[in-house]
């Protein structure tokens, strides 16, 4: 059922509004503009309330404890424990939590990592109103939505082999800038075992040098420049 047919069902099985029926919503995110505003469109709707607002993941955790909300709202990067890892946390001590990823970053493994730690659904922060009130809704019903833009990226996710942790190490160092045989300090592994992984690394990415490496795992998300 898509988000629009999830309003409408929404609509007809909804009567009253008081409190009580209402959707409860945990915002979490490190930005105090992003929150206001946020919980401005959640208020104005009759059927929502923001029951907590956590500025980072840790607060998000305690909150969650403490108010139990329906649905959250998590940022994806966020000070100290990130909304991947406090979303698994979440779901760790309640595996019906309901949560909800809004972000400005759309790289597919930012998106799978958010799906597979039990995100119902994936948003991008510059959503209109509409779209994130019926996506609170269709994941408070049971449903998880998931938008053709993100179904495109998990598609291109698929296509490249898993890297081992190893060669997702390489390639960070790789992004930094560094030479194998500074890679093989770092990691007190021989240059030519870096030289092996590195090999495996382009093979995965379908990159024909380490230039190429480094763009795909920068647009993928498998690193930063952080």
């Amino acid at each position: 059922m898509d988000i629009n047919t999830a309003r409408v069902d929404y609509a007809r099985s909804s009567g009253m509004h008081d409190d009580v029926c209402k959707i409860r919503i945990l915002i979490a995110d490190d930005h105090p503009v992003v929150r206001d505003g946020l919980a401005g469109v959640i208020e104005e709707q009759d059927d929502m309330i923001v029951v907590g607002q956590a500025s980072s993941g840790t607060e998000a955790l305690c909150l969650y404890r403490e108010h139990r909300p329906d649905v959250t709202l998590m940022d994806l990067r966020m000070p100290g424990m990130n909304g991947v890892e406090t979303i698994s946390a979440i779901r760790t001590q309640s595996p019906a939590a309901r949560a909800i990823i809004l972000s400005t970053y759309d790289a597919d493994e930012d998106i799978y990592r958010g799906l597979q730690a039990g995100a119902k659904a994936y948003l991008l922060k510059d959503v209109g109103r509409h779209v994130l009130v019926d996506t609170i809704r269709a994941v408070h019903a049971g449903q998880t939505p998931v938008s053709s833009e993100v179904g495109a990226k998990l598609a291109s996710r698929i296509i490249y082999e898993q890297l081992s942790d190893r060669e997702l190490e390489v390639l960070r160092f790789m992004v930094r800038g560094m030479s194998n045989q500074e890679i093989a300090r770092a990691l007190f592994i021989a240059e030519s075992t870096v030289k092996f992984h590195v090999g495996h690394v382009l093979s995965k990415l379908n990159a024909g040098d380490r230039t190429q490496a480094v763009i795909t795992a920068l647009k993928r998300g498998l690193a930063s420049l952080d």
